[in-house]
Formats: structure tokens, C-alpha cells, sequence
């Protein structure tokens, strides 16, 4: 069920404490823990702590949820003194989604180039 956390998650069961992370934040609706296998000097993941597959559902489901994972982004990016970052939800395993939990990607400490991908 949406909302609900799934016993198969990666991310569920990190939010519980039952896989390690390095967790570089923590809020009542988010945590926040580095990659591991960043693509980017600083490549940190930002997930709310309720389960929906992606960034779409949880949008139309939890808009509040969805907008803290914006300022926890941004507030990564602040901690680790980057002057710009990029922020990437893929949605669908057409967009590179691997783990169906949303979840956000801060990427930065290196140059981006565009188109990504």
C-alpha cells in the first residue's frame, strides 16, 4: 500500500535502520544519506521516510512530503558548500530508475554537462 513501508525496499529498510547508510541528514519526513556509488564529488540521496514508488506518485499523493525533499536537497547542498548542484528524480526504469522508493539526487563538486545521459 502507498504510503506504508514495504518489507522488499532498499530504501524502506534503511529509513528503519536495518541497512546501514552514511546518513549526512535527518528530518521528521526525510533522510538524507551519500550514495554508494557516487557519480559526482558530493552525491548524496534524499528520500521522505514514507514509501511511494516515485516522484510522481508521492507528488500526488504528499505534496508537503515532496516539497521537504526540495529544501533538504538544498540544504545538502549547503552543508557541503556547493555554489551550484543539480537535483535529478528519475521516474521509471526508462529514466534510469533502479530502487522504487522516491527519491531525489543531489549531484555536485564537479562540472554537469547538458543534455545528461
Amino acid at each position: 500500500m502507498p504510503g506504508e513501508p514495504q518489507d522488499d525496499c532498499l530504501f524502506c529498510k534503511i529509513v528503519a535502520g536495518h541497512v546501514p547508510a552514511t546518513i549526512v541528514r535527518e528530518t521528521e519526513t526525510t533522510v538524507a544519506f551519500r550514495d554508494i556509488n557516487p557519480q559526482a564529488p558530493t552525491h548524496v540521496l534524499v528520500i521522505p521516510r514514507v514509501h511511494y514508488r516515485d516522484a510522481a506518485e508521492l507528488a500526488a499523493a504528499e505534496p508537503a512530503v515532496a516539497a521537504d525533499i526540495l529544501r533538504e536537497a538544498k540544504a545538502v547542498a549547503d552543508e557541503d558548500k556547493l555554489e551550484s548542484y543539480r537535483m535529478v528524480f528519475n521516474t521509471g526504469s526508462g529514466a534510469g530508475q533502479t530502487v522504487w522508493h522516491a527519491h531525489a539526487h543531489v549531484l555536485g563538486g564537479r562540472g554537469m554537462q547538458w543534455p545528461p545521459g
